[in-house]
């Protein structure tokens, strides 16, 4: 491979509310000639699975369990699939074959073997980053990740596969994204259509997404929570689990709420953008509210993580986080709503 082709680490897609789930998709929407923020932002929802989340940073509940990026992007011909690679003898071969054929393989690794993250050597902690080439002659691959401190370059075979080989184990360090195997597991994404954000289209997911929040939603495994009606029960049982002392409730909070703030971060900065560029005083207004979602995440998944270890000493501040993000929720819907009517 040509490094000169790679994106620059500085070059590459990032907003301070995403996580590596998006960051990695962004990169093959952009390979594709697409807009990530376009792609990525249209959609907004909020679904939690009881008893689904686990200790990776790119955990995400969506309402295609198994295409993670259809359930991010479900306006656009994009869609993804995990894959583990089998051959014991050569694992590398199997993302050779893939970088060869021009495929960005995402491959799931953890922290602690990797030399350009800063938790090199001392946090075990699931990430993502994405394949461009894999050189067995010369036992190198040449990788991506957009998460700050970002890297776009070359590293020794060696030290990919035991990341990628990792079993990631628990760490006290990080008790919301260590202690979940990695064992070489890669996501492919298919990016086949990618129509133009235009008035119908955005009209189309305004009404779609605001119907969903108002109801719930019909798609994904029966028993998700979905929707406004959703988000009540999960803050709901959050604070009722919080109440009886049960650390887990909180410590989940974390790694499901990125997701969630991720959707609403993009959403809103795509709603705000395109009032700009419309006139639309109603979509911009959209968009401020969306985004205030996002930052109402914060203080839930910040409380949470550091109140886990003591959940009856953060119950009174989480309450408050959490009437906050309920509040930011509907006036967001409801804003959301007004855009749609005035297109």
């Amino acid at each position: 491979m040509i490094t000169s082709h790679l994106p620059t680490a500085a070059g590459l897609w990032y907003r301070d509310v995403i996580s590596c789930l998006w960051a990695a998709l962004a990169e093959n929407i952009a390979r594709a000639g697409g807009e990530p923020l376009d792609v990525l932002g249209l959609h907004w929802g909020f679904r939690f699975r009881p008893g689904d989340v686990r200790s990776e940073e790119f955990y995400f509940a969506g309402a295609y369990p198994d295409d993670v990026a259809r359930s991010i992007a479900p306006y656009h011909g994009i869609s993804s699939r995990w894959h583990r690679a089998v051959d014991d003898e050569n694992p590398l071969a199997e993302l050779a074959e893939l970088t060869g054929r021009g495929v960005l393989p995402v491959a799931a690794v953890d922290n602690f073997h990797l030399p350009f993250r800063p938790a090199y050597g001392d946090v075990h902690a699931a990430h993502l980053i994405v394949v461009h080439d894999v050189d067995l002659a010369a036992g190198t691959v040449t990788v991506s990740d957009a998460m700050p401190p970002a890297f776009s370059g070359v590293i020794d075979a060696g030290a990919f596969r035991r990341s990628w080989e990792s079993a990631n184990p628990s760490d006290e360090q990080d008790a919301f994204f260590s202690d979940s195997r990695i064992d070489r597991r890669y996501l492919t994404v298919t990016v086949d259509q990618l129509p133009p954000l235009g008035p119908e289209l955005l009209e189309q997911s305004l009404k779609t997404d605001g119907k969903r929040f108002a109801e719930g939603d019909e798609r994904g495994p029966s028993g998700d929570w979905t929707g406004l009606p959703g988000l009540r029960l999960f803050l709901n049982d959050l604070r009722e689990r919080a109440a009886t002392g049960d650390p887990g409730a909180l410590r989940d909070a974390y790694p499901f709420g990125w997701g969630m703030q991720a959707q609403a971060g993009l959403h809103g900065e795509l709603l705000r953008r395109l009032g700009a560029e419309h006139d639309i005083p109603e979509l911009r207004e959209a968009g401020r509210r969306v985004e205030a979602v996002a930052h109402a995440w914060t203080g839930v998944r910040l409380c949470a993580a550091h109140g886990h270890p003591d959940p009856l000493a953060a119950l009174p501040e989480l309450r408050g986080h959490a009437s906050r993000l309920e509040e930011a929720y509907h006036r967001g819907v409801a804003a959301v709503h007004d855009a749609w009517r005035a297109l």
